[in-house]
């Protein structure tokens, strides 16, 4: 059963509203289909019936009248009977080249009932040479060995404005399905607005407040989502003051604490060893304040991604640390030129305090297909590939060869949420010849639109 379910949910619509549009659909259709099985069972043997009297009494009435008729007007009678009544009468020959009657339960009913009324010996034909009609043979005496052809026009047997009947089941079928979608696009688009506030909401932004009214059960819904928007608001706005405060009260005591070291006399070794410390928590400070600030929220804009990289590492490069760039004279990208400074600070100095300043750090900005990024090579020890996922989680380090330096473990991760934010890619891949490639992609300028935040209003 799942085997099947899993076939058969692949040729589903992916949203709600066209599933339950087309279980609705298909449910009218097999209700009008059952309908018009259950109006032929109950309704076709009484009309066969009712046909079947028909036809016994014309050919009753046409014997009746050949008999008391004169034979030397007979001829006059059988063209009367053609005009009038639309009767044909022909003699009846055993070899006559004609076509049974089609197979179906109305006409062999009909059959059985006229056999039963007019003899065993009665014949019946869609199609006497080569006219088509209604035909059934008939003597004018039981024991007369002549026969003869009475048609009667198909009309007579044949179910009147079928195709009229047809088409107002079919329109009548049509208006319902149109009431059906709009049945259920009631409850498709409230879940729409839901989703929509929810990817703002995602976004970093404050939205618009749900409406609460309509059906009972979406109202209860955009309430609850109403109430858990403002209190992720408040959320927001009482982590930012948390974070000014850490910001305040520990980087401060620090600038303070590194200023008292370097005047305090000491031996250089021990004062250069505080200060790394110093450096040290000051960096872990950093990692938390930039991971607690989340999603970032500067607005987008176009910018010269690698201007923005020749600046980046202009500082490392007057303090001769070898770095080879490659890139293009210009690349223009829309983007959030702060965040992604950050994400890339971050890779570099990871890459420098892992793999040492003794070989080159590589860095290339690149453009290829639908994509723009930035790598980062180095020669460190490198990450198991087994290990990537996790490291990209908070607080996350390595036991082996690259957790050799302090950290929060907050490094990987926020690069990976300021690339996300920009509907990017983060990989670190092993380089070869040893070493790791930090690579961030991000959509190509023509795709770059959709980092815009979406609409407020709802």
């Amino acid at each position: 059963m799942r085997v099947w379910y899993h076939h058969f949910s692949r040729w589903l619509p992916r949203t709600l509203l066209w599933q339950t549009f087309l279980l609705v659909t298909l449910l009218l259709v097999m209700a009008v289909v059952a309908w018009g099985q259950i109006f032929r069972y109950f309704e076709e043997p009484q009309r066969a019936r009712d046909i079947a009297r028909m036809i016994v009494s014309v050919v009753n009435l046409t014997r009746t009248a050949l008999i008391n008729s004169d034979v030397t007007r007979r001829s006059e009678l059988l063209l009367e009977l053609t005009a009038r009544e639309g009767i044909r009468i022909y003699p009846a020959e055993p070899g006559d080249d004609t076509q049974p009657l089609p197979g179906t339960p109305l006409m062999q009913t009909l059959a059985a009932e006229v056999r039963h009324s007019l003899g065993a010996h009665t014949r019946f034909a869609s199609r006497w040479k080569t006219l088509n009609g209604f035909w059934i043979s008939f003597r004018l005496d039981p024991e007369d060995e002549d026969e003869y052809w009475v048609m009667l026009p198909s009309e007579r047997v044949d179910r009147p404005y079928a195709l009229e009947w047809l088409s107002w089941v079919g329109a009548t079928l049509l208006v319902a399905i149109l009431g059906a979608y709009l049945i259920v696009s009631r409850i498709g688009t409230p879940l729409r607005y839901l989703a929509r506030t929810a990817k703002i909401i995602g976004s970093g932004q404050t939205p618009l407040p749900l409406d609460e009214h309509g059906p009972q059960e979406i109202a209860v819904v955009a309430k609850a989502f109403n109430q858990m928007a403002g209190a992720l608001a408040r959320t927001d706005a009482d982590r930012a003051l948390i974070l000014a405060g850490v910001s305040h009260d520990l980087r401060t005591p620090l600038a303070r604490l590194r200023l008292g070291i370097e005047m305090s006399g000491a031996p250089e070794s021990e004062i250069a060893a505080m200060v790394v410390d110093i450096e040290a928590m000051d960096r872990i400070i950093g990692q938390f304040l930039d991971f607690g600030r989340g999603i970032p929220h500067d607005p987008v804009q176009q910018f010269d991604l690698a201007a923005l990289v020749h600046e980046l590492i202009l500082p490392y490069k007057l303090r001769d640390i070898a770095i080879e760039l490659e890139t293009p004279p210009q690349l223009l990208v829309h983007g959030r030129p702060l965040p992604l400074r950050r994400a890339l600070t971050n890779l570099v100095d990871n890459a420098l305090r892992y793999a040492g300043t003794d070989k080159p750090l590589s860095i290339t900005v690149f453009t290829r297909d639908e994509w723009t990024g930035v790598e980062i090579a180095d020669r460190g020890p490198g990450i198991p590939p087994a290990e990537v996922h996790r490291l990209l989680q908070p607080f996350t380090r390595l036991d082996s060869a690259r957790s050799n330096t302090g950290g929060a473990g907050l490094g990987l991760a926020i690069v990976d949420r300021i690339v996300r934010s920009h509907n990017g890619e983060f990989d670190l891949l092993p380089r070869a010849g040893g070493g790791l490639r930090a690579i961030i992609r991000f959509p190509a300028p023509d795709d770059a639109s959709t980092l815009k935040p979406p609409k407020q209003a709802l």
